[in-house]
């Protein structure tokens, strides 16, 4: 009996593993908007779902680095959903408040950029599966806007 069940746990463990599952790429992260408070970065996500209907997203976490700290993080609960058969293109809003920035001077005054590392845990509601999360990064360098920018 015990044969039976091992077999059984291995054939849906197979079948669970080949199932196609959508796939995701941070494809920019650039300036979005600059204010007195913050500097918002947008970074933009393609996810390519395989199936024939849309799958709701649960919700987007993100964690953005600079120098080996972490400089912004967050959750957006509840993004909507991902269309049928497409690719859904997502922006994924990081704001990062000047007086971080000021801590990173080091890094910054070099060349006036600033070298990240984002991640992003994508976490969609697939049938039967349950709850499937797509962890993400990438890293780059983005330039600081300069006082024209500002003002």
């Amino acid at each position: 009996m015990s044969q039976l069940v091992d077999k059984a746990k291995n054939f849906v463990a197979e079948k669970v593993a080949n199932i196609k599952k959508p796939e995701a790429d941070v494809t920019d992260v650039d300036l979005k908007h600059v204010s007195r408070e913050n500097i918002e970065y947008g970074a933009k996500v393609a996810v390519n779902n395989p199936y024939s209907h849309s799958i709701p997203i649960c919700e987007i976490s993100y964690t953005f680095k600079s120098a080996g700290r972490e400089i912004a993080s967050g959750t957006i609960p509840d993004p909507g959903s991902l269309k049928a058969s497409d690719t859904t293109m997502l922006d994924v809003p990081v704001k990062v408040p000047y007086n971080i920035l000021v801590s990173l001077a080091r890094d910054i005054g070099a060349d006036w950029d600033i070298d990240y590392e984002l991640g992003v845990g994508l976490t969609i509601d697939l049938p039967i599966i349950g709850n499937f999360t797509i962890p993400l990064s990438k890293k780059g360098e983005i330039k600081l806007p300069t006082l024209s920018d500002i003002f």
